[in-house]
């Protein structure tokens, strides 16, 4: 199987972005978003995902945080989109569970080609360093909706929020990593309908 890579580019009045994914990778990445904390939970999720990630936002932070987050979780979505193509020979599902210290994550994928997202998180801060909270489920959304996956998010023990949302990020890495991963035991793709 040849190397895996998306590439995305999206411009609007709000944000300008350009996202290069290699699913094939070794967990190498380049991340500026103007979000620092992001930058780490993107940096969480392809290094323990495994995949090579450029990533380069120039975004309205000076409003908040929530254009850049969703957008790159736009774009990210569609670059993941992209390098998948027709999905043949890949497992096409993952799961993982993941602990850090206290805390405990999950994260289920489908790549189902029917986008939906579970989301079971509840943090106790509004931001962790310039990243407001309520986006992480936010990122989520715009990255299950534009890549076409059911995802599912779940904190199953709870504790320091920054170990919550790093829990979570790395588990879907984690996921997808097993859900893009070659099945030699099939040709096609992995479905009754013959297509995802």
């Amino acid at each position: 199987m040849e190397q895996r890579i998306g590439t995305f580019i999206r411009k609007t009045k709000e944000t300008d972005i350009s996202l290069k994914i290699n699913l094939d990778g070794q967990g190498l990445n380049k991340i500026d978003t103007g979000i620092p904390f992001f930058d780490h939970m993107l940096d969480g999720f392809a290094r323990h995902g495994l995949f090579d990630l450029e990533v380069k936002v120039r975004g309205d932070v000076e409003v908040d945080s929530h254009h850049t987050i969703e957008d790159t979780g736009i774009v990210l979505g569609q670059a993941i989109a992209d390098a998948l193509g027709d999905k043949a020979g890949i497992k096409r599902y993952g799961y993982f569970i993941l602990p850090m210290d206290e805390t405990l994550a999950l994260c289920a994928v489908d790549l189902s080609g029917r986008p939906y997202l579970k989301y079971d998180a509840e943090f106790t801060v509004p931001a962790l360093g310039t990243m407001d909270t309520e986006m992480v489920r936010e990122f989520f959304y715009a990255v299950s909706y534009s890549a076409a996956i059911n995802l599912h998010v779940k904190i199953m023990e709870k504790g320091n929020n920054h170990h919550m949302a790093e829990a979570m990020f790395k588990a879907f890495g984690k996921a997808l990593d097993m859900a893009v991963s070659p099945e030699p035991r099939i040709q096609g793709v992995w479905s009754t309908k013959g297509t995802l």
